[in-house]
């Protein structure tokens, strides 16, 4: 298909409060370069990443936790230099959005045609080959480089996850950003079959979707959530949910597991 010169864009101008983020009708739209996909956006999703990347909560100089009003209006002691996900200097203008489900509309040279009208998921994180552990050679999508909030966005082929599901855009938007850092941390523990593994903020998003991921690894899961999530994280997986307000969780983890 023939792209639109321009396209509908929430463009992000600087660090700080909301009032950084512009809304364009007339933003260049993405060409891809050698290797990339071009995008049609379904959905976008709104993830904590996109706000620490506005905000500079990332920079080193920040120790506050996430607030309202930092949320809002950014943090005065946020330093620009180590303000991106990867505690480097972002350029603006920047487009955000980390978590993107769509269409291939285009392909860039090298990325076969026919992946043209695939629906697929975005896989944010721009990991380095072959070093995919050091932060100093990747990038996230809608921090490093441009993301989701416009209609259409550019990344690399095989960061564009071809997907069949009858679940909606608008679903399928609050999937890669919390499964992805989900499975990489599962990946690190080298986790195998018939292991015991302890999951604390269990239904978070990452939470939920790490207890899944692991009992696909065949593991045996411990949720750590409030009362009030037991029902729900036992639908998920989870073999046992322990209170968060125990007065003794190292206990509760010794019973459960049966490690006495």
């Amino acid at each position: 298909m023939s792209l639109p010169t321009t396209m509908r864009a929430m463009v992000l101008e600087g660090h700080g409060g909301l009032d950084k983020l512009v809304f364009h009708k007339d933003w260049p739209t993405p060409e891809p370069g050698p290797g990339d996909v071009v995008v049609k956006v379904g959905a976008c999703g709104l993830n904590n990443t996109d706000i620490n990347t506005r905000t500079a909560w990332y920079s080193k100089s920040v120790t506050d936790g996430i607030t309202d009003s930092g949320g809002k209006e950014g943090f005065e002691n946020a330093e620009a230099a180590t303000g991106s996900w990867g505690n480097s200097t972002i350029t603006f203008p920047r487009i955000q959005g980390a978590d993107v489900a769509g269409t291939i509309v285009a392909v860039g040279e090298r990325i076969d045609a026919a992946r043209i009208g695939e629906r697929v998921l975005i896989d944010p994180w721009l990991l380095a080959a072959g070093t995919w552990l050091d932060p100093d050679r990747s990038a996230y999508f809608g921090s490093e480089c441009d993301g989701g909030y416009a209609d259409y966005t550019k990344v690399r082929s095989e960061n564009a996850i071809s997907i069949k599901t009858a679940m909606s855009d608008a679903e399928l938007a609050t999937f890669p950003c919390a499964y992805t850092t989900a499975e990489n941390l599962v990946a690190r523990t080298q986790l195998k079959p018939g292991e015991t593994v302890v999951i604390a903020g269990a239904s978070g998003g990452v939470g939920s979707a790490a207890i899944q991921l692991c009992r696909l690894r065949g593991a045996r899961v411990i949720a750590i959530a409030s009362a009030a999530k037991a029902d729900r994280l036992g639908e998920l997986g989870a073999h046992h949910v322990i209170d968060r307000m125990s007065d003794n969780l190292e206990d509760a983890i010794r019973n459960a597991s049966g490690k006495q």
